[in-house]
């Protein structure tokens, strides 16, 4: 059997679906994206993924083509249901009997944040590096990790799971149950709720950020938390991992300071006596998780 031509990956996330087609030498023919509106329940969300995978067919002619698909969260190696995810009406549910059902086309699931590390390392900013952590700061905060061109996932599909890793066991609730998970300070859900719950008022994470820019008092106190926090999460990544390089990935990873004050908390907080871990911006935007995608497609 003949290797198929065209490359499909969806990306699934927690407010946008984006899925792209790629031809053999890995060009982009058609990238579309629609919203999850994951209010609607699983159903409504595998209708939605259903209709922009029937686009993408049609731009490739209907040409045979493999199918990968990025969702938060993992299959469960016991149950085969899908687990972890922050769009939590997935959890527990057949997603990948769903898709396949809806989509009439056999496919692999994996983590996103997976897809964006293993894009990036192959494509993107963590080319040529043999341990690469990618980091996806956006709604959510998740993670991935790339060792010699291949997806680290693990027995249980945790590995990379750096935003459930608890550094304030006091901190505010996460959706996984526990409390301070990294999640809840460094994601752009988890800046805007912090800034909520100590001044009442609510701004979005780049209003925040702009804010802080432009010197209200408010804002910057908030910056300088969300700096500390990233500091002391990144810190104890490097700890455990020690990676070549980390590619950051997501909104949030459009914010300058991150490369400057956040790169400094990490200076701080490394359990050593330099800080010698490259520390990036990703090269492929936000295409890399959709890339991914298609990358691991079958």
């Amino acid at each position: 059997m003949s290797t198929p031509s065209y490359r499909i990956g969806i990306d699934l996330g927690g407010t946008k679906i984006e899925g792209v087609a790629l031809d053999g030498a890995g060009r982009q023919i058609e990238r579309r994206r629609v919203a999850t509106e994951a209010q609607g329940g699983p159903a409504h969300i595998v209708a939605r993924i259903a209709a922009l995978y029937a686009g993408l067919v049609y731009a490739i002619d209907d040409a045979p083509h493999t199918l990968g698909i990025g969702t938060p969260g993992a299959l469960s190696a016991r149950t085969g249901l899908l687990k972890n995810s922050n769009t939590v009406c997935l959890n527990g549910q057949p997603v990948k009997q769903m898709l396949e059902g809806a989509l009439h086309h056999p496919l692999r699931i994996e983590n996103d944040a997976n897809c964006f590390a293993l894009a990036e390392a192959l494509l993107g900013a963590g080319r040529g590096h043999d341990c690469v952590f990618g980091v996806i700061m956006g709604t959510g905060c998740g993670g991935g990790i790339v060792l010699n061109g291949q997806v680290r996932t693990g027995p249980q599909a945790l590995a990379g799971e750096w935003g459930h890793m608890a550094i304030d066991p006091a901190g505010l609730p996460c959706y996984c149950g526990a409390r301070g998970c990294v999640e809840t300070f460094i994601s752009g859900g988890g800046l805007e709720a912090h800034f909520r719950a100590r001044h009442g008022v609510t701004l979005s994470a780049a209003q925040i950020h702009q804010g802080a820019s432009t010197g209200d008092p408010r804002c910057v106190a908030a910056m300088g938390d969300f700096h500390a926090h990233f500091g002391r999460a990144v810190a104890n990544l490097i700890a455990v991992l020690d990676p070549d390089i980390i590619v950051l990935g997501g909104g949030l990873s459009n914010m300058d300071t991150l490369y400057t004050a956040g790169v400094a908390q990490v200076r701080a907080l490394v359990f050593n006596d330099e800080l010698t871990t490259p520390i990036v911006r990703n090269e492929l935007g936000d295409s890399a998780g959709v890339i991914g995608a298609a990358l691991i497609g079958i």
